[in-house]
């Protein structure tokens, strides 16, 4: 087979797996058919892996023993880990698997545009602003997004705490960095070839990631996750543009521009703007126990799960709101359960859905997709909010903040404006939490001491079970 052949056959399988990642991307639209599109993705990038093999096994001068042996190890070792990750992480620890993933990708999308730079810059060639401006910007996002992701994951999985950390003269060094950052990226495009220069930019995007997202509070780690997972891809973009290759600069804009819609669309969901919450200071993490009587002078009403029952079992229509609660105890099968026993009863059953319900965007359609919980019972919170004056129980499994209702009356409160779901005009409201604690936005649920809401202290887990026996029983 001659060289061009074998170069057209290349661009082919390229072209292939371009259209697998936009068809698979298409088809993640819905939890309906968004396995068969990551397997559609994953195969597109099997197509670009073995692409890419045979170009190196068909270059000039040929891929030496030992940098196949770099290869294969680097395939099995990284193949490995993330089959393990992926197949052996809880479902309540995916949102700090996708923040390493996100540290992972920026990472790897720096070192190659650090190492195709190194390499230039040794041969003495003129380094150009093809190559000089991508790079510049892939070292930026992609440290920038290292370090981010990596602190990300660690106030997701509490080895950093979730509340907003002010850096004494935080302020300070982040502009500094910034500033550096900046005079790096005009230097080298300038037509200056400096190794030293690119550390010096790679040395400050890494503190501005940690110094951007350590103030950051827990509520808004969802954002974060996305806007991080958005820079990923925009490095990974850049890497193409540095060593030319077409299939990195799809990949990569098809994360970047997907994970900045959905930063936008989750921004907008908190009644925020993205760089208000860039600049920190809202939530204080999860765990923090409220006021008894929910610092609004109200009471709280504690229930029984035999109480509960009887309310389901004789309501016409059930709202269930799942919140991160119900991911922590591993409850997604005991809640499906429970809603098949209220529909063989006749009851209607569906589910309220918040877009930053969790700790990662989609977290409850996830959970619940894996109970086997038929799609059209899921409801975004545009589409269920006018159904819960017509629900006789609405009931919230590990909710909080996005049920709270401060944030339609109280101005002085941090969640002041954020759409919620209607739980409180619910004709009856059932909260299965396990203490008082208070939300990861860190302030008292007004809907607890509502006086139409009961209280059932229980494990999530324990306590959809308490009431599955109990309806049984009624």
């Amino acid at each position: 087979m001659n060289a061009q052949t074998l170069d057209t056959i290349v661009r082919l399988i390229y072209l292939l797996a371009a259209a697998g990642f936009v068809f698979g991307l298409h088809q993640m639209n819905s939890p309906a058919t968004a396995r068969n599109g990551n397997l559609l993705s994953a195969g597109g990038m099997a197509l670009a892996v073995i692409a890419t093999v045979l170009l190196l096994a068909s270059g000039s001068g040929g891929v030496s023993s030992t940098a196949w042996l770099i290869i294969g190890l680097g395939i099995l070792i990284g193949g490995g880990l993330g089959l393990y990750t992926a197949r052996a992480v809880k479902m309540t620890a995916m949102p700090q698997l996708v923040s390493l993933f996100n540290a992972v990708g920026g990472g790897a999308a720096a070192l190659i545009a650090l190492d195709d730079y190194i390499r230039l810059a040794g041969t003495g060639t003129i380094v150009g602003l093809d190559i000089t401006v991508p790079t510049v910007l892939d070292v930026i996002i992609g440290c920038v997004t290292f370090t981010g992701s990596l602190v990300a994951s660690g106030k997701l999985q509490g080895l950093i705490p979730g509340k907003p950390i002010v850096v004494p003269g935080g302020r300070i060094i982040t502009y500094g960095v910034a500033a550096v950052a900046a005079i790096g990226a005009l230097y080298l495009p300038a037509g200056n070839v400096s190794v030293p220069v690119l550390f010096l930019i790679i040395a400050a995007g890494l503190i501005f990631g940690i110094t951007m997202v350590l103030p950051i509070g827990g509520a808004d780690m969802p954002v974060v996750i996305s806007l991080l997972n958005s820079f990923t891809g925009t490095a990974v973009a850049m890497a193409g543009f540095v060593i030319g290759s077409n299939v990195l600069i799809i990949a990569g804009a098809l994360v970047g521009a997907s994970g900045a819609i959905l930063t936008k669309l989750m921004a907008n969901a908190m009644n925020r703007s993205v760089l208000n919450i860039i600049a920190g200071g809202f939530g204080g993490g999860e765990g923090t126990v409220g006021e008894t009587a929910g610092g609004s002078g109200g009471t709280v009403r504690e229930v029984s799960a035999d109480d509960v029952a009887i309310q389901l079992a004789y309501a016409s229509k059930v709202i269930v709101v799942p919140g991160y609660g119900l991911a922590v105890a591993q409850a997604q099968h005991q809640v499906r359960e429970l809603a098949e026993l209220l529909e063989s009863r006749g009851v209607v059953v569906e589910y309220a859905i918040h877009p930053v319900a969790g700790r990662m965007p989609g977290h409850m359609n996830v959970l619940l997709a894996e109970a086997s919980v038929p799609y059209p019972q899921l409801k975004e919170m545009d589409e269920i909010n006018p159904e819960f004056p017509r629900a006789d129980v609405a009931l919230v499994v590990g909710a909080n903040d996005v049920t709270n209702p401060a944030a339609r009356s109280n101005p002085g409160s941090p969640i002041y404006g954020m759409p919620i779901l209607d739980v409180d005009q619910a004709k009856s409201v059932v909260v299965i939490k396990r203490s008082m604690g208070r939300g990861y936005a860190g302030i008292d649920n007004e809907l607890y001491t509502n006086p139409k809401t009961g209280m059932l202290f229980a494990d999530a887990k324990e306590g959809l079970a308490s009431l599955v026996a109990a309806v049984k029983a009624v």
